[in-house]
């Protein structure tokens, strides 16, 4: 590559990362709940992004590609950890520093979403929190729009079953 070409490239990364850095970092922030590690995530998936830059023929996909490049790198990191588990008769009690109920609600919520497979995690966020359609998702994924459906239907009923064992007000008559 010319020096001048790859000037430009840069140039045009770099204004794509200016327009779109804080809707990224809020997509990275919904994959993994630490806002350090969203961080780092998204700075990981951007640089594989870069290498890519001048493969993405429609810039329109970018952020797809990019959300893409955030759900592998963030499986990546779930499937490296060597994290010992030890079953457990009773979950320990979570603190929550904010008095109000919709920061509980979410911090409960987080909790809860962690504890579902990358696979439906990333479903369940672009579904709901990026409100993609099934098609956008399957894209993104690079699923049928069959298996986000029941990726989504199996991810949300694992949801229903954790809250409700964690809150019992939340059980059906």
């Amino acid at each position: 590559m010319k020096p001048h070409e790859h000037r430009a490239k840069m140039m045009d990364f770099e204004e794509y990362v200016r327009t779109r850095h804080d809707a990224l970092l809020r997509s990275a922030r919904r994959l993994v709940g630490d806002p350090l590690d969203a961080q780092d995530l998204l700075q990981t998936a951007l640089l594989r992004m870069y290498r890519r830059w001048d493969g993405i023929a429609d810039r329109q996909l970018a952020d797809a590609y990019l959300r893409r490049v955030m759900i592998n790198t963030r499986t990546e990191w779930w499937r490296a950890r060597k994290l010992p588990e030890f079953p457990s008769a009773q979950l320990p009690d979570t603190c929550v520093d904010d008095s109000t109920e919709q920061h509980a609600d979410r911090m409960v919520l987080m909790d809860i979403i962690k504890k579902l497979a990358p696979q439906q995690r990333a479903v369940v966020v672009l579904r709901h929190w990026e409100q993609m359609s099934t098609l956008e998702t399957a894209a993104a994924l690079g699923m049928a729009p069959g298996t986000v459906k029941s990726t989504l239907h199996r991810a949300l009923a694992q949801l229903r079953q954790e809250l409700q064992y964690r809150d019992p007000s939340c059980r059906p008559a």
